[in-house]
């Protein structure tokens, strides 16, 4: 065997490029690790140097892929898989983490039917482990304290958690639920008494049980450094309290550069240090899974990249754990694209320009009606977030560089953006709501989208609120052209606010137009508003004329710093680091979208970009990253005129 430099760990909170193999062992399971091999393992860490591999423990099924003494091995271990990995992995200096189902355990809960969740129906649940229940102390920690000493690892990425974990009417959380709150009855379904706080209740105990096992383990073994998936992320949008080392979420395998950039720009507000996990594969319609080609992931990256944040990418091995050196050379041709603009993003800070605000005051009172705690991926592939994901793809289309943000996220920092956006949000609190009001009045400009989301603003937006909000079909107008939004509206007439868009019942702009939004002044700033769902159905659309529609109405109320003149797949993000201004320009061009089209193995580059920079002084140097290019540039008293002559899938302009 070659003998190697080792190199010294990268600590995984520090690290940029990743590998995830899972395979959630099962008792069916007849040949785990049997074709493994070190040769294997040497070639894929020499050809792709991640910082760190995560490999499978434990997945949801509950079985081990390792000789647990503690909990239920799969009967199909030929090989310990995480001895080798770990042999290797230590011989190159990559750090190892393993994959571990948390609240997910379907052994546990069958072996161990005490430690179920139980529904409201007073059945126990087949899968998932209660928050109260004895699992924690007696499965998930010792048995994690027994492969950390097995296998002396570096942390671990912990999943089936918020987004598996349920409401429990067990004993043990109905006794706490009182012991808390003093209620002795427990609510069955929204809309019974206290059914918010029974809600509220659980996802405090949540974060308490986490927190339990975090603690546990980081005094065990200090230096070790855990997640658990997707928690503080969009699906969790809470102040960061549990001690996680790195936040962490697989996004989803179809339509993922969509997926990617809308959580990419959340995760990157949080202050903590993250990355995305690509899925390496997805599928047709009625198929089985399909290897990514290297561009597509690379598309997916850029999206990341671009937000500051690691990437690291999701592979399935054969059962038998082997990965076939074409597998390996897209990991290696993704890792070089990630590695060579390294430099130029990684850990970069945001340039303020427009705020898309998350409202997580909205987001649980959706949860709440709809009984679920967290709704995971249901809420950014469901109806959740469709408004917010098609205002952030109308702004992006529009070229404006775009934060998404909750309410903790931003604020005590409003001020530092140009313009914040409401999408469709239907509550806020009555202290933010002041805040945004105190923030228009000191000079910024806010745009309400939707019906109810203008309600929250009736009183400021210079109009008369004609009824309630009811469904219409309605077409709305930009330039000469016409585009349906159906929908919830809300009619008004202005009275000091200006009307600045259009929207007529039938294709006939000739009669029976209504005012579809308006912007008026209040104090030092403006308040916008577009009075339908123009978020949500763009999202299931994608009509031109409503992405243009927003930009007349954006165009009244703020000008950004760098304005771009391209299609509308460029995707612009502002970004600094180690003192320059970094523009991101990621073309989406191609990306994948239906699951009758699985793959993209050709992405069209785009020609002759144009951007005006407004600067407050013209920069000594700029450049195109990642190859350090100088590219065409012209200064005229305050702007700065760029060009780029071909955009493939990522390239950064660098302004020092």
């Amino acid at each position: 065997m070659p003998q190697f430099k080792v190199r010294s760990v990268l600590p995984r909170k520090e690290a940029f490029f990743g590998l995830h193999f899972d395979l959630h062992p099962s008792k069916t399971d007849t040949e785990l690790g049997s074709d493994i091999t070190e040769q294997m393992i040497e070639n894929l860490l020499r050809e792709v140097r991640p910082d760190y591999v995560q490999y499978d423990c434990k997945g949801h099924a509950g079985y081990t892929g390792y000789p647990t003494k503690i909990g239920w091995p799969s009967p199909g271990i030929k090989r310990d898989s995480l001895a080798i990995w770990r042999k290797v992995t230590r011989r190159h200096g990559v750090a190892l983490l393993i994959h571990y189902s948390g609240v997910w355990d379907s052994a546990a809960v069958e072996h161990h039917p005490e430690w179920a969740c139980v529904n409201v129906d007073g059945q126990q649940d087949k899968n998932i482990t209660s928050i109260f229940g004895p699992y924690v102390d007696e499965l998930l920690i010792p048995q994690l304290k027994e492969v950390t000493d097995a296998y002396d690892l570096d942390g671990y990425w912990i999943d089936g958690e918020c987004w598996a974990v349920k409401p429990d009417w067990s004993e043990a959380a109905r006794k706490a639920f009182t012991a808390a709150t003093g209620v002795t009855k427990t609510p069955a379904k929204y809309g019974d008494p206290h059914w918010n706080e029974w809600m509220a209740f659980h996802r405090r105990r949540f974060i308490e049980y986490v927190t339990r096992y975090l603690n546990a383990l980081h005094s065990y073994k200090p230096g070790i450094e855990i997640t658990s998936n997707w928690l503080y992320t969009s699906l969790v949008p809470q102040p960061v309290e549990a001690p996680v080392d790195f936040l962490s979420g697989d996004y989803s395998p179809g339509g993922s550069v969509d997926h990617a950039r809308f959580e990419a720009r959340y995760l990157s507000s949080t202050g903590m240090p993250w990355d995305l996990m690509a899925w390496g594969f997805n599928k047709g319609e009625n198929c089985e899974w399909s290897l990514k080609p290297a561009c597509q992931l690379m598309q997916e990256a850029a999206s990341v990249l671009a937000q500051g944040g690691g990437f690291q990418i999701y592979y399935n091995p054969t059962r038998a754990g082997w990965l076939d050196a074409w597998m390996i050379r897209i990991m290696a041709e993704v890792a070089r694209f990630c590695r060579v603009r390294q430099a130029v993003s990684y850990k970069s800070q945001t340039v303020p320009q427009v705020a898309l605000l998350l409202s997580s005051t909205s987001y649980f009172n959706r949860a709440d009606r709809a009984g679920r705690l967290y709704p995971g991926w249901a809420a950014v592939l469901g109806k959740e977030y469709n408004p917010i994901q098609g205002v952030l793809h109308a702004l992006l289309e529009l070229h404006y560089s775009v934060d998404v943000l909750a309410e903790h996220q931003i604020s005590g920092k409003m001020s530092s953006y140009q313009v914040i956006v409401l999408p469709e949000c239907e509550v806020l609190s009555d202290e933010f709501h002041m805040a945004l009001l105190e923030y228009v009045h000191s000079g910024g400009s806010l745009l309400a989208i939707g019906a109810r989301t203008a309600g929250l603003f009736r009183d400021y937006l210079g109009v008369t609120f004609d009824g309630d909000p009811a469904e219409a079909t309605m077409f709305i107008r930009s330039g000469e052209m016409l585009g349906w939004l159906g929908g919830l509206w809300q009619d008004v007439t202005p009275v000091s606010a200006k009307c600045v868009g259009m929207r007529f019942p039938a294709s006939d702009t000739r009669k029976n137009g209504k005012c579809a939004s308006t912007v008026t002044r209040l104090g030092k700033g403006l308040v916008a508003a577009i009075y339908g769902p123009l978020g949500d159905v763009n999202y299931r659309s994608h009509v031109p004329v409503l992405r243009n529609f927003l930009g007349e109405v954006m165009s009244g109320l703020f000008k950004p710093m760098v304005e771009v003149s391209g299609p509308p797949c460029i995707d612009v993000t502002l970004r600094r680091k180690d003192g320059k201004m970094m523009i991101h320009l990621a073309n989406t061009a191609g990306m994948q979208l239906s699951p009758r089209h699985a793959v993209a193995d050709f992405l069209p580059p785009v020609y002759n970009v144009e951007l005006t920079a407004w600067l407050p002084r013209k920069p000594e140097k700029a450049s195109l990253a990642p190859n350090d290019m100088e590219i065409s540039s012209k200064w005229d008293g305050g702007k700065l005129i760029l060009k780029v002559p071909r955009l493939e899938i990522h390239n950064v302009i660098v302004l020092e």
